[in-house]
């Protein structure tokens, strides 16, 4: 269902195809814009040919996937089948070759109409159980972009929904890798937005870490395959290749990381404290 989260499974990211470029939405660096899709869906696109490149939509994809079969609401995932041809009337040079070097497969988060940023009247604010399910979420994808500044938090039809988590798993575009971080207490926790109002983070851990262990390899599972080859294109055996190792080391970080939580749990806790 379109807009709503996905808590009892993670069903294959349906693709779609793009209609109509909209507008561009100027938040944020990469320049994501409002595309409409052949499902009359209205969709908020994240190109594979921005200045982040692939490694956000794998981190995109991996976390919201991960965080709807953990129960958080997050806006539906699809992949947007873009024709370049589709910019050829837009006027803004920069638009035009985002465009042309995102041809192929990119990322749509479904769009929510009328929804309001994150303040501290929230209702999330009211729930510290809520709170502190987000908090233990984001430490352990290492999302670093859940702040006062940027919170990435939106509030719709009553309920908050959380956005962007390209900026999760970022160790991912270091030398030593991703799989070398599962270790790491993640100390940027301290400045989560969430952490004022948050209840116990152990508590937290109680109630998510067994689903988490049992639903992140079908998360890893969605991400398409030419966005994790070398290159973020297909290469044929080889591409295939590049994409089976990057899904085997995530596999490892997430294995390692949920199999010694005790420092980014401490970490967490304390700064909660």
């Amino acid at each position: 269902m379109r807009g709503d989260a996905r808590a009892d499974s993670i069903p294959a990211v349906r693709t779609v195809s793009a209609t109509r470029y909209v507008t561009a939405l100027r938040e944020g660096g990469s320049l994501p814009g409002l595309v409409e899709a052949d499902d009359d869906g209205l969709y908020v696109v994240k190109f594979r040919g921005a200045g982040q490149g692939p490694g956000a939509l794998v981190a995109e994809v991996v976390a919201g996937e991960l965080a709807s079969a953990l129960g958080l609401p997050v806006p539906e995932l699809v992949v947007v089948e873009l024709d370049p041809q589709i910019g050829v009337a837009e006027p803004d040079p920069e638009i035009q070759d985002l465009l042309l070097a995102s041809a192929g497969l990119n990322l749509g988060v479904d769009f929510l109409p009328g929804a309001l940023g994150f303040t501290t009247a929230a209702p999330a604010t009211g729930e510290p159980d809520f709170c502190a399910n987000v908090v233990w979420f984001d430490a352990l994808v290492m999302n670093l972009d859940r702040t006062p500044r940027n919170p990435n938090l939106l509030t719709w039809h009553g309920r908050t929904w959380l956005i962007d988590h390209g900026a999760a798993l970022y160790p991912q575009h270091s030398d030593a890798g991703l799989a070398a971080s599962a270790h790491d207490p993640f100390r940027l926790i301290a400045e989560h937005v969430l952490l004022p109002f948050a209840g116990s983070i152990v508590d937290a851990d109680a109630r998510l870490h067994e689903e988490a262990a049992d639903t992140v390899e079908a998360a890893i599972a969605a991400v398409p395959e030419g966005w994790l080859a070398r290159g973020g294109g297909d290469a044929g055996d080889a591409g295939r290749g590049d994409a089976d190792a990057r899904r085997a080391e995530i596999g490892r970080f997430f294995a390692d990381r949920l199999g010694d939580r005790q420092p980014w749990l401490e970490e967490a806790e304390r700064a909660r404290a």
